[in-house]
């Protein structure tokens, strides 16, 4: 494609280059840990399709209706154990519109997502339910605690997370409670400052 024109040489030329990148500018080895299950792979697959579908239609209506939209940093605390499954995750909320991950606490494993509309309490909580069910379908797909086996390079940049206890790591509890004492911040953050329609509501 750089060339325009196919031949033997520049087929021989690139993968020469593409070799000696390899060789000279190695990338840090990644970690697979756990199996994948085919079943809770097209599962999740099917929610990625239509929570795409459903930010879709959201942000084209926030985007023709009058006014803008209230925008924040949302911040979300997910209990993937691996640092690959932990890409993937963010990678796919990074394509659902109205979302963007901006930055990733390893150690506590948070994450600090711009959302596009955060106007309302109902749709915090949707974000944070969105978030929820994901990481869910995510280690139900690939990282299992019955089938989790670290690896000998798990952890070896994060210590301070990786040797927290199964126990310790699991005390989260109930998913949708978690994420309801989340989102209380930014709820709370919401009614300290009511809006001049919110105080024309209440007279």
């Amino acid at each position: 494609m750089l060339w325009g024109t196919v031949s033997w040489g520049n087929i021989v030329g690139g993968l020469l280059v593409g070799l000696a990148i390899l060789l000279l500018l190695p990338l840090p080895p990644v970690p697979v840990e756990g199996r994948v299950h085919l079943g809770s792979l097209t599962k999740l697959l099917l929610v990625y399709v239509v929570e795409m579908f459903k930010s879709s239609v959201q942000v084209a209506w926030l985007a023709l209706r009058p006014g803008a939209p209230m925008s924040a940093v949302l911040r979300a605390k997910v209990q993937i154990k691996s640092d690959l499954v932990l890409t993937l995750l963010v990678d796919m909320m990074n394509l659902i519109p109205g979302t963007m991950v901006l930055d990733i606490d390893t150690k506590r494993r948070l994450l600090y997502v711009h959302v596009v509309d955060v106007s309302s309490e109902k749709a915090v909580r949707q974000f944070y339910r969105s978030t929820s069910r994901l990481e869910r379908l995510f280690i139900s797909a690939f990282e299992r605690d019955n089938e989790w086996h670290a690896s000998p390079l798990h952890g070896i940049d994060d210590d301070e997370y990786h040797h927290v206890s199964g126990v310790e790591r699991g005390a989260a509890g109930n998913r949708a409670a978690s994420a309801r004492r989340m989102a209380a911040p930014e709820i709370e953050y919401r009614r300290t400052r009511p809006t001049a329609r919110s105080e024309e509501e209440r007279s």
